[in-house]
């Protein structure tokens, strides 16, 4: 007859076996996920290149001078004049660094007082940290607006810059 130790190893022969099967399982679906994965990187690797190729095809300069030809009368392109052209040091400011203008300071240089403005350019030393940093932004206010330089004032007129703005 059987014993109750081989009704144990039963027991954990047939735990072990659902326990395999459940890994295997789990395995081929994630292989199969894999694979689909793996087809859909494919996938968009190939729409790139065939982007990439109908943008060189597009871009040809051919095509689109003839196009210009084509299309003259409506767009009236002109050639781009080499003066035109700007360096990154002579674009204007970015609108997040354009400083506010001080209401109050605009309404007594309207009147004519022109002592309103010298007091809030002067900044308290002897108060508190908060009249402090008031203070100091109502001379980061009062300062004039910076104007890009004109192209021929512009140090290194000969040397072109590339790359991005920098904040």
């Amino acid at each position: 007859m059987l014993k109750t130790f081989d009704l144990v190893l039963i027991g954990v022969m047939t735990a072990t076996a659902a326990v395999t099967y459940t890994i295997k399982h789990r395995a081929e679906l994630k292989l199969e996920e894999v694979h689909r994965l793996e087809a859909e990187i494919k996938l968009e690797k190939d729409t790139i290149d065939l982007l990439k190729a109908d943008w060189a095809l597009q871009s040809q300069p051919n095509r689109l001078e003839r196009l210009v030809k084509a299309y003259n009368d409506e767009l009236k392109l002109q050639p781009t004049e080499s003066t035109a052209l700007v360096h990154a040091k002579e674009l204007p400011m970015l609108k997040s660094e354009v400083p506010v203008p001080d209401v109050t300071e605009a309404k007594a240089s309207a009147k004519g007082a022109t002592v309103a403005s010298a007091k809030s350019a002067t900044v308290p030393s002897a108060k508190s940290a908060p009249d402090t940093a008031k203070g100091a932004q109502a001379t980061a206010k009062s300062q004039p607006i910076p104007m890009p330089a004109p192209r021929g004032e512009a140090e290194d007129a000969d040397q072109i810059e590339t790359g991005s703005v920098e904040e």
